[in-house]
């Protein structure tokens, strides 16, 4: 588990912009049940997600059309929010960071990490702005 006041800034990259952090497994059921879009970031202490992944999820709002509910968990620090999470993403494997888009509790588009890592975050927010323009 990283300590909390390395993973503070991290955190408010996200919640800044209106992300609601997610801390237990519970909360991750009711956010993704959700009725409307749901985009769920899964957060890290990578560079990638400081370079990408964060400033793609973050212009990827300034779109008409974005998720009803947008939401965090952080890999690493939330174990039991990230791992559910991460159950409602199967079939994809594990990764940090990551993104789903979920419309009334159903997984609609996903982002793994080898779609991030090493792309430009205007990049990754065009892939999302995508799915947004398709499912909300």
């Amino acid at each position: 588990m990283y300590p909390a006041e390395l993973v503070k800034p991290m955190r408010e990259d996200l919640t800044n912009v209106g992300f609601e952090e997610l801390h237990t497994a519970e909360a991750v059921n009711e956010a993704i049940a959700k009725e409307g879009t749901t985009l769920v970031v899964v957060n890290s202490v990578c560079g990638c997600a400081a370079a990408n992944a964060r400033p793609g999820a973050r212009m990827s709002l300034q779109n008409d059309k974005k998720p009803s509910n947008i939401v965090t968990v952080f890999a690493g620090v939330d174990k039991e929010a990230t791992d559910q999470a991460r159950a409602h993403m199967v079939p994809f494997p594990p990764s940090s960071p990551s993104m789903a888009l979920f419309k009334n509790g159903e997984l609609v588009h996903m982002l793994e990490r080898h779609h991030i890592e090493g792309r430009p975050a205007e990049l990754i927010a065009e892939n999302l702005i995508d799915a947004y323009n398709e499912h909300c």
